[in-house]
């Protein structure tokens, strides 16, 4: 008799187990049809439009509660792990997105918040070497705000949050101008109603991610600052911008060594030159902005006249690309260059170089034999 009520008891547990499992089964079913579903648009026909904002900074599970909240999806815990799967996350914007209730594949939602901004944007490049009152007037040509205004948050701005700025002094009275050398050229998309501020962080960002730990290592161990690097570096950028940058980097850092007989960087691209061709930043960028080359300050003046100022100028004559600081900061010169102070160039862009003035003499004299050929 109790064998027969233990077999009953157990056949009832085996009945209550096959229940729950198929409980979980349809359940599992219903769950996977539901995010089929969802994820491939059908749950629905498109619905109701509605504007959704998304603010700047807004993480995947903040976008996703705002598009859930909106009726634009029904799983926000979903559309996390989706467009993680798919290595989305960066592509997703901000701002306000007019969008339907309803309707939406996963991949189309994505589109649409990764490709808003081209109708309230603008996208400007700007190469490198480009000066910091180029990028300025560029912005306003573009409607985006002032050069006045863009110049003066780039120069007294708070943007403490980025690693480079705390290397970079205020005080310095003989620069020009605090934000030259790290406003860094590329190609950027700008939001045509956002702030100043954030279209020069824009700039400082990409600089600061830029310029890594190994580099901040390397001057330290170097024992140079950075805005030593970045003037050095806009120097070659302006003399080479090619494949010399390291060959010109290295004539640059000897004319800089300690015990150097020609402690002078004596480079046309800033100096009393006054000439348009050079693209001579005093001249043509540094006179302007004063009113003419008599209003310039004197200081300013001397310490950006590397014919008369021993060492580097004040500051960067034009904010450089990646390449030319790291030639800056660690140059990759040729054997026959490494013991050279002296460098000219042809109007066929070939570069000589050399280690006594003698020698440096003989190079101008075949430039310019070069030269005069190719005006013939």
């Amino acid at each position: 008799m109790a064998e027969k009520h233990q077999k009953k008891k157990k056949g009832s547990a085996l009945k209550i187990l096959l229940a729950v499992l198929l409980l979980l089964v349809l359940t599992a079913g219903a769950a996977g049809v539901f995010a089929y579903n969802e994820i491939n648009g059908n749950g629905g026909k498109p619905g109701a439009e509605v504007t959704v904002s998304i603010p700047q900074g807004s993480g995947v599970a903040a976008i996703a509660k705002e598009l859930k909240e909106a009726g634009v999806i029904r799983s926000a815990y979903l559309f996390r792990w989706y467009v993680g799967h798919k290595g989305a996350t960066g592509k997703l914007q901000y701002g306000d997105f007019t969008l339907q209730t309803g309707g939406y594949s996963y991949d189309g939602l994505i589109a649409e918040l990764s490709t808003y901004a081209k109708a309230d944007s603008v996208r400007l490049t700007f190469p490198e070497g480009t000066t910091a009152i180029a990028i300025a007037q560029k912005m306003e040509d573009a409607g985006l705000c002032t050069a006045e205004e863009f110049l003066e948050e780039a120069n007294t701005g708070d943007f403490s949050e980025y690693t480079f700025w705390q290397y970079v002094p205020d005080d310095a009275p003989d620069r020009f101008m605090k934000c030259e050398g790290y406003l860094f050229p590329d190609t950027y998309e700008f939001l045509t109603d956002d702030t100043v501020h954030h279209y020069v962080a824009t700039f400082y960002a990409h600089f600061d991610k830029q310029f890594t730990d190994e580099m901040y290592r390397e001057l330290e161990k170097q024992e140079l600052t950075l805005p030593e690097v970045i003037t050095l570096a806009s120097f070659v950028q302006e003399e080479a911008g090619n494949n010399q940058d390291s060959n010109v980097a290295q004539v640059f850092r000897n004319r800089l060594a300690e015990g150097s007989p020609y402690p002078k960087l004596q480079s046309n691209t800033s100096s009393y030159v006054q000439s348009d061709e050079d693209n001579n930043y005093l001249w043509n960028w540094v006179a302007p902005y004063y009113g003419g080359w008599e209003d310039i300050p004197e200081n300013i003046r001397n310490a950006y006249d590397t014919y008369t100022c021993t060492g580097l100028p004040a500051g960067p004559i034009s904010n450089p690309g990646l390449a030319a600081i790291q030639a800056a900061l660690a140059p990759q010169c040729d054997e026959e260059v490494r013991d050279c102070y002296f460098f000219v160039t042809d109007l066929s862009g070939h570069y000589y170089y050399a280690k006594t003035y003698a020698e440096h003499q003989a190079n101008c004299r075949k430039a310019a034999e070069v030269n005069q050929s190719l005006k013939k």
